[in-house]
């Protein structure tokens, strides 16, 4: 669901050259998704696409610019499997929730490369997002930085697991959009 909903918001904001893959740390290669994960991505605006489940490698995550796992489990599992990891590794609420309240000051160093390394862009603002670590609040329960699993579970699941992605998401997206436009000009008044 996470992959199919930011592919899909990445390109409708424009965002060029962003591959979003995903794989599990349990995951049970080639499983298409649940009937309910395509009805919720459906309910969000997204028609789903094939999807074939993969298990994770090191491969993924060293090749990787920026890693979510949807659990703090997943992300301690990519850290340890890739110890170099940790500082491009999120779950997705800890992105959102670190995101809250950045300026375009703190997207200078994105704004300062040419407008068209949108990848050093997009790097630049993944270790300004890691960089807030230990600066902002964290969350009020350690569970609110987890997206809830709804695998083999009742439709109301689903719908809780979508009500925490999306809103996570959508801050993502909302970071990676603005530092791939952002210019020095406006990050510096």
């Amino acid at each position: 669901m996470a992959e199919q909903y930011l592919r899909n918001s990445l390109q409708m904001s424009g965002v060029p050259g962003i591959v979003v893959e995903s794989a599990g740390t349990m995951a049970q290669d080639g499983q298409d998704m649940p009937e309910q994960a395509k009805a919720l991505v459906r309910a969000y605006g997204v028609e789903p696409a094939r999807h074939g489940a993969r298990y994770l490698f090191e491969g993924h995550v060293a090749g990787a610019d920026l890693v979510f796992g949807m659990a703090r489990e997943h992300r301690r599992d990519v850290v340890s499997m890739f110890p170099r990891a940790a500082r491009y590794s999120f779950t997705l609420r800890e992105f959102a929730r670190l995101s809250q309240g950045m300026t375009l000051a703190d997207l200078l160093e994105s704004a300062e490369l040419p407008a068209d390394d949108v990848a050093g862009r997009l790097r630049a603002a993944v270790a300004a997002v890691a960089a807030r670590r230990g600066m902002v609040d964290g969350p009020a329960d350690v569970l609110d930085e987890d997206v809830v699993d709804p695998y083999k579970r009742d439709d109301s699941v689903f719908t809780e697991s979508g009500r925490q992605l999306v809103p996570a998401a959508d801050a993502v997206v909302r970071v990676l959009t603005v530092a791939s436009t952002v210019t020095k000009e406006q990050a510096l008044s």
